[in-house]
């Protein structure tokens, strides 16, 4: 029986050895234990971690201050709202106001006309009245000094003169 080897390829030791392809596999293998050795995984591992565990920890973070901005802003817009309410109060408040204050000026202003007309009024009655009296005085005298002209030239004399002066304050007695 012969070797079947002469259909089979031949391994040749120094012809794997001298291929470069073995030695970029030993070089990795070199390399991968290395790394193993060093413990390169587990480190980088960890520090993955850690930096997913900052990366959490940050976003914690980021979602606790937006919950707080947005109680802010409820809370900022809670209170435009009470102000905006406020201000309508006040402003309502002084519209009612200021129409009690013109009605009241509108009925003090028709107190006060009436006051200046009534005043008015009592003034003409009264420059009347003064103007009634001197007229009447000023026509008593006429009448005294007309019914004295008459008198002296009807009675003449002594006795003309007595009765002239009793007759003069009767009439002066009865026009006063």
């Amino acid at each position: 029986m012969e070797h079947e080897t002469a259909d089979a390829p031949e391994f040749d030791l120094v012809a794997f050895v001298s291929d470069p392809a073995f030695w970029a596999l030993i070089g990795l293998l070199l390399f991968l234990g290395l790394l193993l050795w060093r413990k390169i995984p587990a480190t980088l591992t960890k520090s993955l971690d850690d930096r997913a565990a900052k990366i959490a920890a940050e976003l914690a973070n980021a979602e606790a201050l937006r919950a707080e901005a947005e109680a802010k802003l409820a809370d900022a817009e809670r209170r435009q709202a009470e102000a905006e309410a406020d201000a309508k109060a006040i402003v309502e408040a002084a519209r009612r106001e200021a129409a009690q204050l013109a009605a009241t000026a509108s009925v003090t202003l028709a107190d006060k006309l009436t006051r200046r007309e009534k005043q008015a009024e009592d003034r003409i009655a009264r420059a009347e009245a003064d103007a009634l009296r001197d007229v009447k005085l000023a026509a008593i005298d006429t009448a005294s000094t007309a019914a004295a002209l008459i008198l002296t030239e009807q009675f003449s004399g002594k006795s003309g003169a007595g009765h002239f002066a009793a007759s003069l304050e009767s009439v002066k007695k009865a026009l006063a």
